[in-house]
């Protein structure tokens, strides 16, 4: 242990080992120094510590724990953490034990920031302000209000679309309405409200106001049992609404890069409950996404278990394209990892190429990690990051004191010998010559396309069978055009048409650079007399404050707004399927001429179905091709070839002549990117905003459940909790509740948009006298158990084989009707009948979500048999208590002949053991074994215990 500056630290080695830790990655070092200074000889023994240490012998083999400095939560994923502490302390206080004892040991920050959705878009209101969601108020108990005078709307004041019974002249005569809003918060005023089938323009500031507004009002439960938390836990920090998206709080608030915290100073590092924690890695500071309920037992003080990771050098040699963007780089990353198989290992960059990229270029590369399945892409800190802190109102005592820590620790990257760099797993060496621009689509973050290639592509897609690839179009049918009236105008859709273009916050808008060249892009085409199509639904939802004032400071932000661009709020919206209808006659005419009509985002999720049901087609791109897309239209085109757009005067305009240049760009990022940007961020966290601060919680040790709430309920996890540790039940006379393909998601268990109509959590929901346009999202009432038990495979793009079609359906085998997932679940779990799910490949891929195991363990799961999993969501089942076990190499459900219809055994020895083969014997006399995929010993007690809640509650009893 050495002290500097009167601070203590943990020195991650002595003389005899300095040449060991210098040939350790960046990333196997951070861990070393929190096992060192958290050894405690319980949770984390010497043993650990010893076994970091000889990382090159031990990876792959040794189970370690790391201790990360904080937890980051977001508020789709935190509130059932939150709830599940409450709950917990409900347990603790019927056992007679002080409920107070449960509080995050780390420290928890909760950013509220996926309430978010967009009621109001491109200068137009949709219908109705709607507290709940779903359709807008009855045009009957509307009441008269005045049309505020205003500016007309890209070109004119327009409907968002058509209804036979309503022509454009009527509705703009039609009386206002404001539906029915929470007593407790002041009415929206001048809300033009007329015709509830059609979108009417409000100002760009009403825009961001009013969706804001809507989202403090509909989630004004949720808010409470937030606010609530941040008083009754200790160690809870909650950033309110409309501050900023959780990975750009992250980065420009809550990073620290080393924290000082009771005389010491360490490395920062971070576990979050959203996939793309892995952001912060660009940063310097080790983190990744974990599931919910493992973030849980962070909080309350138990390390992350991890297989002592192999770590993949990705060596980044040549120099950038002038013209090619983050995304671009990012995307060809991607492809390369990905195809290099690292599923499961750090990455850690390194060689001449890293210092050409910026911290933001980092983190957006950083961000799309479980992309290729990775656990982290590492970025050491180096002289660039010095760089970055120096614009983020970092002191200078702070940075002295940041380079000298890293440096006396070995943390900090220098680019001299090659003899000074790690040794690693394996070393993948890029050329970032070779990068040009690509688009990802049209089902996949994988598939990508260049886009010099994309018209070619989308072509091809056309052609294929109906696929990740394919939509079977027959040849005769491919150019197909439909008209149809939007403001009183024709247009025409046809194959490959745009109808969303949305530039939203997480992946992209964290790095200055690529939104700074989409609104001079937009500048360009705007001076050129270019148009963005009126029907098309554009919005811009930046990640925080920072972009909106760096956009206006560098005088491009209205030039977004001029195409439609408007800025709708701050938060996640589009990415997770929070969009506003899309004008009927667009709808009609993709359903009449079987379009495949597509959306253009610059996120980071874009699975069928997920932005509209209607859209087959989704491409990721960087921000400026977004806004190119949407000026052209179509994303069948060839930029090379064609123009982006004709000018009323008739002149042609290609993209070439719009695309700013890299001086211009970097000369804008300069002049804008400063100090007092971060200065005014931080100065809104603190400061928060007015409904927020006043908002009453209630004031009590445990929290007062609203028996008639639909928002926030106690879940029976810890129903019929024992103080020891029960015998493991074997599973017996199993039945198959889903019989699943490949790549089945999380979205596709555990959906987060919208709830449909005849749902099972939709009747539950009427049960409760609410309305459809009372519901909200499955991502708004994950508080709610009963809720999201019924949202588990809900997804309308489910494939279940006992089905033959896409749906939320299954086979009730004893009984042989086809009937909702739930209500199967149901009679099965009333008929105390033990449930399994057989699948194929990568099952759980996707963004990390606790329901995707809370829902199966509460629908009766006990056993998922796949071909393989994705790591996290295996993390997940095991927390619940659900085992994942994988069939051997070679084998499948096919390759058994297993038709699902089968009851199927499966016993377990006494004497469970990590990695350990089990058999499973069916009622049709087959049997096969499968292995256990529990990882270490440690995931063994957790899954005896039924789960990591039931483990951490018998800890505190």
């Amino acid at each position: 242990m050495l002290f500097v500056h009167h601070l203590k630290f943990a020195l991650p080695f002595s003389t005899k080992d300095l040449f060991w830790v210098r040939i350790l990655p960046f990333s196997v070092r951070i861990l070393l120094e929190a096992a060192i200074r958290n050894c405690d000889g319980f949770y984390i023994k010497e043993e650990d510590v010893q076994n970091i240490l000889d990382w090159q012998r031990q990876q792959c083999k040794a189970e370690v724990p790391f201790s990360p400095a904080r937890v980051l939560l977001q508020d789709f994923t935190g509130i059932p953490a939150m709830v599940d502490l409450a709950a917990m302390r409900d347990a603790l206080a019927k056992h007679g034990v002080d409920p107070g004892l449960v509080n995050p040991k780390c420290p928890t920050d909760i950013i509220v920031d996926h309430l978010l959705q967009i009621d109001y878009s491109k200068c137009a209101i949709q219908n109705a302000p709607n507290p709940g969601g779903g359709d807008g108020p009855n045009p009957s108990q509307s009441t008269s209000r005045a049309l505020p005078s205003r500016p007309p709307s890209r070109g004119g004041s327009q409907c968002g679309g058509a209804r036979s019974s309503c022509s454009k002249a009527a509705c703009s005569d039609s009386p206002a309405s404001s539906g029915p809003l929470s007593a407790s918060v002041q009415q929206i005023e001048n809300t033009p409200l007329l015709c509830p089938f059609h979108l009417q323009p409000v100002s760009e500031t009403d825009t961001a106001m009013k969706n804001q507004e809507l989202e403090l009002i509909r989630n004004k439960e949720r808010l409470q049992f937030f606010k609530w938390c941040s008083k009754a836990f200790k160690n809870v920090n909650v950033v309110p609404p409309d501050v900023g998206a959780v990975h750009q709080v992250n980065l420009e608030y809550l990073s620290k890069v080393v924290q000082l915290s009771d005389g010491w100073i360490y490395p920062d590092s971070v576990v979050g409950t959203d996939s793309h924690t892995t952001m912060i890695n660009g940063l310097g500071i080790l983190g990744w996404g974990v599931g919910g309920i493992e973030s849980e037992a962070v909080m309350l003080g138990q390390p992350v278990s991890l297989s002592l990771p192999q770590v993949v050098g990705c060596k980044l040699v040549g120099s950038i394209n002038p013209l090619t963007t983050s995304i671009d780089i990012v995307l060809g990353i991607t492809k390369h990892l990905r195809q290099a198989g690292i599923a499961g290992r750090f990455v850690e960059f390194f060689g001449p190429g890293v210092s050409q990229l910026s911290v933001p270029d980092r983190t957006t590369i950083a961000n799309m990690c479980p992309e290729y399945n990775a656990t982290v892409s590492f970025f050491p800190v180096d002289h660039v990051t010095l760089k970055h802190f120096k614009k983020t109102n970092f002191s200078q005592e702070k940075l002295e004191l940041m380079e000298s820590y890293m440096k006396a620790v070995k943390l900090f990257q220098t680019y001299g010998e090659p003899s000074d760099e790690p040794v690693f797993s394996e070393v993948i060496e890029i050329n970032l010559s070779s990068m040009v621009p690509y688009v990802s689509g049209p089902k996949r973050p994988q598939d990508r396309v260049a886009v010099n290639s994309m018209k070619e592509d989308f072509h091809s897609c056309l052609d294929e069978k109906v696929g990740f690839k394919g939509f079977h179009i027959a040849k005769e049918k491919q150019e197909t055009r439909v008209p149809f009236l939007h403001g009183g105008q024709e247009y025409q859709l046809v194959h490959g048409s745009v109808v969303i273009a949305a530039v939203i916050s997480c992946t992209n808008n964290c790095n200055p650079s690529v939104m700074l060249t989409a609104g001079l892009l937009a500048k360009r085409a705007v001076e050129a007399g270019l148009e963005v199509k009126p029907y098309i639904q554009t919005s811009l939802a930046p990640g925080s404050g920072m972009v909106t004032h760096y956009l206006n400071a560098s005088g491009v932000l209205p030039y977004f707004s001029q195409l439609g661009f408007e800025v709708i709020g701050y938060g996640c919206a589009t990415c997770v399927g929070n969009t506003a209808p899309l004008p009927e006659a667009v709808v009609d005419a993709i359903k009449q001429g079987d379009l495949v009509a597509c959306g253009v985002l610059s996120g980071n999720r874009h699975f069928e179905g997920r932005l509209c049901d209607c859209l087959r087609a989704n491409y990721l791109a960087s921000p400026p091709l977004v806004v190119a897309y949407a000026i052209a239209g179509t994303v069948a085109i060839d930029f090379e070839t064609e123009p982006l757009g004709v000018t009323p005067e008739g002149k042609k305009v290609f993209l070439r002549d719009v695309w700013p240049s890299r001086e211009e760009v970097q000369e804008t990022e300069e002049a804008t990117i400063i100090a007092s940007i971060f200065k005014d961020l931080r100065g809104r966290m603190e400061k928060g905003n007015t409904f927020w601060n006043n908002f009453e919680c209630p004031d009590s040790v445990v929290f007062p459940w609203d028996l008639k709430s639909t928002y926030i309920r106690s879940p029976n996890f810890f129903n019929k909790l024992s103080k020891e540790m029960p015998v493991p039940q074997s599973v017996e006379n199993a039945h198959v509740l889903l019989f699943l393909g490949d790549k089945v998601t999380t979205d596709h268990i555990s959906p987060a948009g919208s709830i449909a109509r005849v749902s099972a959590a939709a009747k539950y929901l009427l049960s409760k006298r609410l309305t459809p346009r009372e519901f909200n999202s499955y991502g708004a009432r994950r508080g709610n158990d009963a809720v999201m038990t019924r949202g588990t495979f809900a997804s309308i793009k489910l494939q279940n084989r006992f089905v033959g079609k896409a749906g939320p359906k299954t086979l009730h085998i004893p009984s042989g009707q086809m009937m909702d997932v739930y209500e199967a679940a149901d009679r099965y779990q009333r008929d105390g009948v033990h449930l399994i799910i057989l699948a194929g490949k990568d099952y759980g891929s996707g963004s990390s979500r606790d329901w995707v195991a809370k829902g199966p363990y509460l629908l009766g799961v006990r056993a998922v048999i796949a071909e393989s999993f994705e790591k996290l969501h295996k993390n997940q089942l095991l927390g619940m208590g659900i085992m994942p076990l994988q069939f051997l190499p070679g084998q499948n459900a096919d390759a058994l002949e297993l038709s699902g219809k089968e009851k199927f055994t499966i016993i377990l020895p006494e004497n469970l053991g990590a990695r350990q083969q089990l058999t499973v014997k069916t009622s049709t006399e087959k049997s096969f074994t499968v292995t256990a995929l529990f990882d270490s010993q440690t995931d063994v007690i957790c899954f005896q215990h039924g789960g990591l809640l039931r483990y951490v509650a018998r800890t505190l009893l």
